[in-house]
């Protein structure tokens, strides 16, 4: 089995927790690690730690993307968006990737994902992130 790239895995995050957001919304009970399970074949570390700490801080990203969503809400974006957005501030606020890694793979999975203006808004908020904690 071939091992996937970081962008690839990424791909299946994004998938991970916008399943974890439909069942959250629908109030539906979920095993986290069924969910990764089901998305991809192999035991990732990146991966689990990824989904489950957007899980687990989601307030808080929310928190943070909203300070810099002027006169907008996370929960307003749509759910591939919303989830893109807190995968990359999950990464740079708590993971050793490189910030421009984080900002490019973001851009990248919301021009495929998303769009022009969610892409936008996601570039926009961790621009100023950023560099508000340089």
């Amino acid at each position: 089995m071939k091992q996937l790239t970081r962008s690839e895995l990424r791909v299946k995050i994004m998938t991970i927790l916008y399943q974890l957001d439909i069942y959250k919304q629908s109030k539906l009970d979920c095993d986290v690690d069924e969910v990764i399970k089901e998305n991809i074949e192999i035991d990732n570390e990146f991966v689990k730690e990824v989904v489950y700490g957007v899980n687990t801080h989601c307030d808080s990203l929310d928190e943070i993307a909203n300070k810099y969503l002027e006169e907008w809400d996370i929960k307003r974006l749509e759910r591939t968006g919303a989830n893109i957005l807190r995968m990359a501030l999950y990464e740079l606020i708590y993971t050793e990737t490189p910030k421009i890694v984080v900002i490019n793979e973001a851009i990248e999975l919301a021009k495929k994902y998303s769009d022009d203006a969610v892409r936008k808004m996601i570039n926009a908020v961790l621009d100023k992130y950023i560099k508000d904690h340089e």
